[in-house]
């Protein structure tokens, strides 16, 4: 209240809460004669609820003190300092003496008046305060706030906020006032922008307190400021730091992350241009070598980021080398091996920009005022050099900046260093398996190959998929094909050593037991290297491969397969049917103890077989099933050639889509050996059988125009079918074959394997094998169903 403080109040209250005397104090504050209110309820003097610590204290016949909410007779609302001393009556009734005066509030003076102390904390907060009134217009401010205000507090007493400054984001704050003095409830505000006369941005809290009278009454509001600057460019630096936490290093893939750390730096509003240039080494993805000190440094500019579309700030194009000659301040700042800041005019920046008239062009146009060099380090290793540099941010880069960006690359470098070291494990996984896997098919009269290898895309490590086409004695071919769990050099140097299947084949094992020899050949692996070496994933139980194996045999026209947990393999019919064959499917290789199974088909001239890994038929958005189904639908399409039906085989399954794991594909089109070329001999166990088939070999070669092979053929012949005869026993057959090569086969019915040794000087025998070995160019021996089969391959005449 303003000008003639009221006298003290008092009137008195009895035991029914009636009015029983009024003062004259009373009726100059509220109105009222005595005669109005004499008799009357003291409620209806009240204007809001007495508070509960006074009706706690009326009800125990205590005395009580609080501010009350009285009623005008004009109808406003007037507050009281009210006290109640409890009296009795001559009847021992309780009355009450209830005296008062009026509360003096922020702004008011006293009788003599001196500000009192509130004034004076309102006036020293070290913080900008100002109060307004039920109206929303201001009562007071502290110095700061009419600081802060750019007006002094008389220019700005009883005038609302947007009445002292009618632009945005006032209107906003007069809004909210408006809330508190409505709903009686603190708002906390927080906005930033520019302050009058500044440049750079500021942040502050607002703190909107509503100012109640002891009743609960509303009557104003305060507000107090807080400059929140430093936080908010600290939350600024976080918030960058987070989001190149999130966002950089999102692939194994060195150029993606520079991009992602120049992109990083520019969204968040951190640089207005940001360069990335990698060492050349880095760049290609080799080990970077020692930073030369006294030669020029070349660097790739990588990645590059700019607010400005298309980047018109830069003098070189993404993608060119760039070279740092010796003394310039880049080469400096690598060998230096920390950030620095500069601007415009400082000499070692205007050298640099004095060395390319048009770096210092762009300079020039575009205003770049700050600039920053910060090295991309990692592991002890320098990559390269980032560029920061504002134009259109009007602060120049702070110490703080500095280190902000030394942070934001240090992050970005481990990323960059990670790509880069796993680019180098890649390619060496990858030349390690291409040099394991065949680089030319051979050529074979049993069938056609074609075939398709595809390392996964999807930026794994390189699987352990392999395959393999192994010429087998008398024109058979045995195909394989595998795949090792798990990825990366060591899936490569696990599938090369299973490769020990080629051996396993010459040594010309069934099906069945070859899988048995690899089987074993993982289990040792497993236990030689260990849980330790292999990591807790691959540890024993769950490491191996799969694997089919797979000898066509021409002559017979028969296959025999058998698979290790293998998907079976497709066979179309040369009418253009597709089926799956039913083959027993096998534990995967490294579960040991478990039997394989074979089984042989026999296949028609011009038979087609498909042999695949998983990863060509399994894919994240189907199921192995579909795409089983989706094969044979590829398979059964027209007849093309094998080349062309790859194609369509990956077409239809990948529809675009990377591979998501390796994915080998093998197509064999079967032939069958000319009936003219392969010549069959049943001989009886008779020493007399031995000239008459040394005759018959000779006259067949002489049909067959090769005379010139006829010595030794005869010779190899003799010696064959004499160690039949002599370790051997019935049935006995010679067959001669006109292949690639000529090929002598001697069958017997003796499971015993052959081998050299070396004869005595007074020995009559011993030295048959040791003959063959050295007429032929290759021989060997291969067990049967009823026994084995000794063979020899001598080259054909040159012309024939």
């Amino acid at each position: 209240m303003q000008g003639r403080v009221p006298e003290d109040v008092a009137f008195v209250v009895d035991a029914g809460g009636v009015i029983t005397v009024w003062s004259d104090g009373a009726r100059d504050l509220l109105g009222y004669e005595p005669a109005e209110l004499v008799g009357r309820p003291l409620d209806d003097l009240l204007a809001a609820r007495l508070p509960q610590s006074t009706l706690r204290h009326t009800a125990e016949g205590r005395p009580w003190a609080g501010e009350v909410a009285l009623r005008h007779r004009d109808g406003n609302r007037v507050v009281v300092r009210l006290k109640g001393t409890p009296l009795l009556d001559a009847d021992g009734r309780r009355l009450w003496l209830v005296t008062g005066t009026v509360p003096v509030y922020p702004g008011a003076r006293d009788e003599h008046g001196a500000a009192p102390l509130w004034d004076l904390t309102l006036a020293q907060l070290p913080v900008p305060v100002a109060v307004y009134d039920r109206d929303a217009r201001l009562v007071g401010a502290n110095a700061n706030m009419t600081e802060v205000m750019g007006r002094s507090e008389e220019e700005m007493k009883g005038l609302t906020l947007w009445e002292i400054e009618p632009n945005p984001p006032f209107d906003t704050y007069d809004r909210l006032q408006r809330e508190v003095l409505r709903t009686g409830e603190l708002i906390f505000h927080e906005d930033h922008g520019k302050a009058p006369g500044e440049i750079r941005p500021h942040a502050w809290s607002m703190f909107m307190a509503p100012l109640k009278d002891e009743a609960g009454g509303v009557q104003g509001v305060s507000a107090t400021v807080f400059d929140t600057t430093e936080q908010y460019w600290a939350r600024r630096r976080l918030a960058v730091l987070n989001e190149a936490s999130v966002r950089i290093g999102s692939t194994l893939d060195v150029t993606r992350t520079a991009e992602e750390m120049a992109e990083v730096a520019v969204a968040g509003g951190f640089a207005d241009f940001v360069t990335v240039d990698l060492l050349e080494s880095v760049a290609r993805g080799d080990e970077p070598g020692p930073l030369p000190t006294h030669t020029p440094a070349t660097v790739r500019r990588t990645a590059q980021r700019s607010v400005l579309e298309g980047c018109p700030e830069s003098v070189v194009a993404t993608g060119d080398t760039i070279g740092y000659p010796v003394g310039t301040l880049p080469l400096r700042v690598l060998a230096a091996e920390r950030g620095a800041r500069h601007l415009p005019g400082d000499p070692e920046l205007l050298e640099w920009l004095r060395s390319s008239p048009a770096r210092a062009q762009s300079v020039t146009r575009y205003l770049i005022h700050s600039v920053m060099m910060v090295p991309l380090r990692a592991r002890g290793v320098t990559l390269g050099l980032v560029h920061f540099l504002r134009h259109r941010t009007p602060d120049s880069f702070s110490e703080d900046d500095l280190l902000l960006a030394e942070d934001l690359v240090a992050r970005a470098a481990v990323s960059v260093d990670n790509a880069r070291r796993f680019t180098v494990e890649r390619r060496t996984a990858l030349a390690l398996q291409r040099s394991l896997l065949p680089e030319r098919l051979p050529e074979l009269a049993a069938m056609d190959i074609a075939y398709r290898y595809l390392p996964t895309g999807a930026g794994a490590d390189i699987g352990g998929d392999w395959f393999d086409v192994i010429p087998l004695s008398g024109a058979r071919v045995a195909l394989v094909v595998g795949d090792v769990v798990g990825h990366g050099i060591q899936a490569s140097a696990t599938m090369g050593r299973l490769r020990a299947v080629r051996t396993l084949a010459d040594v010309d094992l069934a099906p069945n037991e070859l899988l048995t020899q690899l089987d074993d050949l993982v289990l040792r692996l497993d236990r030689e290297e260990g849980p330790q070496a292999r990591g807790a994933q691959e540890a024993s139980g769950q490491v191996g491969a799969t694997c089919l194996y797979a000898v066509y045999d021409p002559v017979s026209r028969s296959c025999t397969m058998a698979r290790a947990g293998h998907p079976p393999p497709a066979l179309v019919t040369p009418g253009g049917g597709v089926r799956f064959v039913d083959l027993p499917a096998g534990p995967p290789l490294g579960l040991g103890g478990l039997p394989f199974e074979a089984a042989e088909v026999r296949l028609e001239e011009n038979s087609l077989l498909a042999l695949y890994t998983d990863g060509l038929v399994e894919a994240p958005g189907h199921d192995i099933e579909t795409g089983i189904s989706l094969l044979r639908q590829a398979l059964g399409g027209p007849a093309a050639s094998l080349d062309e039906t790859c194609e369509r085989v990956l077409s239809t399954l990948l529809t675009g889509r990377p591979a998501d794991d390796d994915i080998v594909l093998m197509l064999a089109r079967t032939a069958v050996l000319d009936a003219g070329k392969v010549r069959t001999w049943q001989l009886p166990p008779d020493p007399a059988a031995v000239a008459r088939a040394r005759k018959t070999a000779g006259e067949q070669l002489a049909e067959w125009g090769l005379t010139e092979a006829e010595f030794a053929t005869e010779l190899i012949v003799s010696e064959l079918v004499t160690n039949a005869l002599r370790y051997g026993g019935a049935p006995i057959e010679l067959r001669l074959i006109r292949d690639a090569t000529l090929i002598c086969e001697v069958s017997d019915g003796s499971s015993t394997a052959p081998h050299l040794r070396r004869a005595r000087v007074f020995d009559e025998g011993g030295r048959g094998l040791l003959l063959v070995a050295q007429l032929a160019e290759r021989w060997g021996s291969r067990q049967t169903a009823t026994g084995k089969t000794i063979w020899a391959e001598q080259a054909l005449p040159a012309g024939v």
